[in-house]
């Protein structure tokens, strides 16, 4: 068996390079030695969410990792069988938990049992990573289509600065993932959305975000049911988010989230949020654009053609079909229709 070897300083030289090839060398019970790791992003190396994300994926399978240590650029991860079962992870910062998810979830796929996992002390909702409502909303359901039935539960949200957060996720492994057949957009059936505070009632944050987002959207001919969450689970830490998703008669999900910051008015938070979905329905896309690279592995571990069609060629989805065609040796298409990118493997 021989050892896979990744540059993780190629293309976006971030760290979906890093969680992309743990999950997959895990899948294929293969030896991997990653190098130049978030070579491309400041500070380079480790932070705490992706060294908790590599040791999680070595609990897992019950792999023996060396160079995993904060800061470090290089490690050998050497995955046993996926075996599954109750796990515990803990990132200790505002690090995303969804992102350590993002890891994990393509192994579970794969493993022995059902697999029960508690991350605390994290960040749910924090800058440049998904919600940890947009995985609950969109990307699991999209999974569940392929075949993958996970449920997540929010014990505590946390943001930034503090973190906090804690979560649990619960997987029933399917060994074989079905085909995604998103050929089109369809009709729209209904856009829904949560918008979230944290400790902010008195200020109507929640409220605020959600009427800011309806009042959006029907400016452009879009009604929106948005529910209201005023969270008390994280006393430590304030913060807000909103997600919203469309579905159309196609089973088509399409999410746009937004999170509050210091400075950041609600209807900032509400007006964001509306742009992102909207951006994907004026398109009519059927997968989002931070859907489309998530999916990538999932295409190609899964048998059968694949298709989608997504509004944007990102950095993240080029990186992930490069890397993804690269340890499993499958080939995905890319084809430009009209103001859409149709998305092809198999």
């Amino acid at each position: 068996m021989g050892m896979l070897r990744i540059d993780g300083g190629e293309k976006s030289g971030s760290g979906t390079i890093l969680r992309l090839s743990v999950a997959l060398a895990a899948i294929l019970n293969e030896e991997l030695h990653i190098y130049n790791i978030r070579k491309r992003r400041s500070p380079s190396g480790l932070r705490p969410q992706h060294l908790e994300a590599v040791l999680t994926a070595a609990k897992l399978c019950n792999a023996e990792v060396k160079g995993a240590e904060l800061g470090a650029e290089e490690l050998w991860f050497k995955p046993n069988e996926i075996t599954g079962g109750e796990l515990e992870a803990e990132i200790g910062t505002a690090g995303s938990i969804p992102m350590l998810l993002l890891t994990i979830l393509p192994l579970c796929a794969y493993a022995k049992r059902d697999v029960y996992l508690n991350v605390s002390k994290g960040g749910t909702d924090v800058r440049n990573a998904p919600t940890i409502n947009y995985l609950q909303y969109v990307l699991l359901p999209t999974l569940g289509k392929m075949g993958l039935e996970a449920s997540l539960k929010v014990h505590a949200f946390g943001y930034y600065p503090i973190g906090m957060g804690d979560i649990s996720l619960s997987v029933q492994p399917c060994r074989r993932l079905k085909p995604l057949k998103a050929k089109e957009f369809g009709k729209l059936q209904e856009v829904r959305g949560l918008s979230v505070c944290t400790f902010l009632k008195e200020k109507k944050v929640a409220e605020r975000q959600a009427r800011a987002t309806k009042e959006h959207l029907e400016v452009h001919g879009y009604r929106a049911e948005v529910d209201v969450l005023y969270d008390t689970s994280n006393p430590l830490q304030k913060g807000s988010s909103l997600i919203l998703w469309a579905k159309t008669d196609r089973d088509v999900i399409l999410g746009g989230d937004a999170i509050g910051e210091l400075r950041k008015t609600s209807e900032v938070v509400g007006h964001e949020a509306a742009e992102n979905l909207l951006k994907e329905l004026r398109a009519k896309s059927t997968v989002d654009v931070h859907l489309a690279d998530m999916l990538i592995p999932y295409l190609g571990l899964a048998e059968g053609e694949s298709i989608y069609l997504t509004r944007s060629m990102t950095e993240h989805l080029d990186t992930n079909i490069w890397l993804t065609e690269k340890i499993l040796g499958v080939k995905f298409g890319i084809e430009r229709v009209g103001n859409l990118y149709r998305i092809r493997r198999g």
